[in-house]
């Protein structure tokens, strides 16, 4: 108990009732401020990664539009006409007797 002054002692109760509450309530703040910034920073790491893993489905499908459009781009079908008539004609036999020649000259 506080020593005795001229002031009503009501007065000194209540006042010292109130520094007890904030001394109280204190680590009770303090914790309830440590989960919200606890809470935030583990929402922002979701959005992050969210964003991220939109950004790289993004980059994949570019990627591939890159991709289909070098297949696109090459001219298939003149280089698969342009093969058989090579496998056709008689330039195979004609580098095999020209291979050979080389060889019996050495």
């Amino acid at each position: 108990m506080a020593e005795p002054t001229a002031v009503n002692d009501q007065i000194t109760d209540s006042v010292t009732q109130s520094g007890v509450e904030v001394l109280a309530s204190s680590p009770a703040m303090a914790l309830s401020h440590l989960y919200q910034t606890m809470a935030y920073s583990a929402g922002l790491s979701f959005q992050n990664a969210v964003t991220n893993q939109q950004r790289l489905n993004v980059i994949g499908q570019a990627a591939a539009v890159q991709g289909v459009n070098l297949l696109y781009s090459l001219d298939t079908a003149a280089d698969a006409v342009a093969t058989s008539k090579v496998g056709m004609s008689d330039l195979p036999t004609a580098l095999a007797s020209l291979g050979a020649a080389v060889k019996a000259s050495k």
